[in-house]
């Protein structure tokens, strides 16, 4: 997308009152900027903040910095404000040319006016949550889309799914590493596992083969 793209797709976010949204240079949230990666080379190693881990705690090798003077943002909303990350790849991973100093940098945008930085960014990390559920809910039907009047019972199927299998792992499988399983694990372990239904009085008691090998997980 272009930088002309780029302020349109701000303005019609900022009329929504989105509060955040993430550039997009290569098609993903939390994309590098190649495009800006020489004004990151201009932020003095004082400016940059440390960044928070999910824990509200001080994330070792991630810092955070504005870019929002070193940007020419005057085809987006007023008010936008550009921040950016830079951490250590984890092990293994291959350094890209837009990497500075070894570091990964990503960036995102936002209309928030106040905040410390790393709590900004620590909030634009937790929109991942909402990325997992939309994996999630391709891997259990979304993806398989045909003409709009199917499409929406389609949806609404999948849309149920997804919320029943939510609510399973939060009630049953507390405590469980199974609990933050998806889709396609769910299905080769615990949906394949045989048993029974049975009711005794006015119960209804679920037998899993003891034999299978995830039939212990609950």
């Amino acid at each position: 997308m272009s930088e002309g793209g780029h302020g349109a797709y701000a303005h019609g976010c900022d009329r929504v009152t989105c509060d955040q949204w993430t550039p997009r240079r290569s098609g993903r949230p939390g994309s590098s900027l190649p495009a800006n990666t020489a004004e990151l080379t201009k932020i003095p190693a004082d400016v940059w903040t440390p960044a928070y881990d999910a824990n509200n705690q001080i994330r070792e090798g991630a810092w955070v910095a504005e870019l929002t003077g070193l940007l020419d943002l005057s085809g987006w909303p007023p008010g936008m404000r550009v921040i950016a990350r830079k951490e250590r790849p984890p092990p293994g991973a291959q350094l890209r040319i837009t990497d500075v100093d070894g570091l990964r940098v990503t960036a995102f945008a936002t209309n928030t006016p106040r905040g410390q930085l790393p709590d900004l960014e620590l909030r634009h990390r937790r929109r991942a949550r909402a990325e997992d559920r939309i994996r999630c809910a391709k891997d259990t039907g979304l993806r398989n889309l045909h003409d709009f009047a199917q499409n929406q019972i389609w949806c609404a199927l999948v849309a149920l799914a997804c919320e029943l299998t939510a609510w399973m792992q939060m009630l049953a499988l507390t405590g469980s590493a199974a609990r933050r399983w998806e889709p396609k694990r769910l299905r080769t372990r615990l949906f394949t596992v045989p048993a029974t239904l049975a009711r005794t009085g006015r119960r209804r008691l679920l037998h899993l083969a003891d034999h299978h090998p995830w039939a212990a997980v609950h």
